[in-house]
């Protein structure tokens, strides 16, 4: 009993990092643009968060069924991937580097299972298939479809005068910013939502894997709670770094954005979404020039999305030798 506590105790403070970590996906455009003022923002991201978050669990089954036979989990090695993703996380944080928490998790993940069953008991058609390339190829998505759509929006708005376009485009912003926090909260919050079910699972508390609605809740209040205290660091990162984006632009970097992560909540693929949203304002900022897009600071980003899976999965493999020793201590 006393671990399934510390289990659930640590994937809501998962989801609570989570919240402030990935708050910038949702606001950074609407900020740097000054539609929105940081604390309307952040208020605005954290209810919708939640409201996403509340809507499916399809995500949560794949986090929970397609990367090990729950048969095969126990305390320890969830304990491990939790304590995994929430220190990477907090390293990244901490550096204002916007890692994504899908790779912290399914790493931490895929090292504690490994270091207590071997990779043979990994289910690999479903970690690759469900869960690997979803999250790599939903960048490449989202590159492709943040530089269609802005150079629709260029199209359509060619003969406006640029006040006006930055007038009316200030104003839509907010709803694309709305919208983008909605898609964060039906993906990210999920994620901890399966980790919780499996654990009730492997703890014989239910039958089937079904997430309770009492888990359903508490993921979505922890994460809208970490989304009101916002990640600044990493905003600045997202808002002004990358490129420095005009409403019109901010428009459709959230708009793409929240379009590839619905699509992959709708599939029930766990995707980064702060790899969408990054590469998103890189194919929106590729339509004005390749020189708009900060591309030293891309580079560094991409390094983090690089090293987070293999790092996460060396720290759950440490972490969950580390609870056992004291479990069984």
């Amino acid at each position: 009993m006393l671990s399934l506590v510390i289990i659930v105790a640590f994937a809501l403070t998962f989801d609570f990092i989570n919240g402030f970590h990935d708050t910038a996906n949702a606001v950074a455009g609407s900020v740097s643009t000054r539609v929105l003022t940081p604390r309307k923002a952040v208020l605005m991201a954290a209810v919708l968060n939640f409201v996403g978050a509340s809507v499916s669990t399809r995500v949560a089954a794949t986090i929970g069924k397609g990367i090990v036979d729950p048969k095969l989990i126990n305390a320890e090695v969830l304990i491990g991937a939790l304590a995994a993703a929430i220190t990477w996380n907090l390293l990244t944080w901490y550096y204002g580097l916007p890692s994504s928490s899908s790779h912290a998790l399914i790493g931490g993940i895929v090292g504690s299972v490994a270091a207590k069953n071997g990779f043979a008991a990994l289910n690999v058609h479903g970690l690759v298939k469900k869960i690997v390339l979803p999250l790599f190829i939903s960048p490449i998505i989202g590159f492709a479809v943040g530089f269609v759509l802005m150079i629709i929006l260029i199209w359509i708005v060619r003969k406006v005068s640029p006040r006006q376009v930055t007038k009316s485009f200030s104003r839509m912003q907010i709803f694309s910013a709305a919208f983008i926090a909605f898609s964060n909260g039906s993906n990210d919050a999920q994620k901890s939502m399966g980790i919780i079910t499996l654990a009730l699972l492997s703890a014989g508390y239910l039958k089937d894997f079904s997430v309770p609605f009492w888990v359903i809740a508490a993921c979505a209040t922890a994460m809208a709670v970490g989304t009101s205290l916002g990640g600044w660091r990493i905003i600045k990162t997202m808002g002004s770094r990358i490129m420095r984006l005009e409403p019109i632009y901010g428009f459709a970097s959230d708009t793409a954005s929240s379009l590839v992560i619905v699509g992959a909540s709708f599939l029930g693929a766990p995707v980064s979404t702060t790899h969408v949203v990054s590469s998103a304002i890189m194919g929106v900022g590729s339509t004005k020039r390749l020189t708009a897009v900060r591309w030293g600071v891309a580079l560094n980003i991409v390094s983090a999305w690089v090293m987070t899976a293999p790092i996460s999965a060396m720290l759950g493999a440490v972490f969950y030798l580390l609870a056992s020793f004291i479990i069984s201590s």
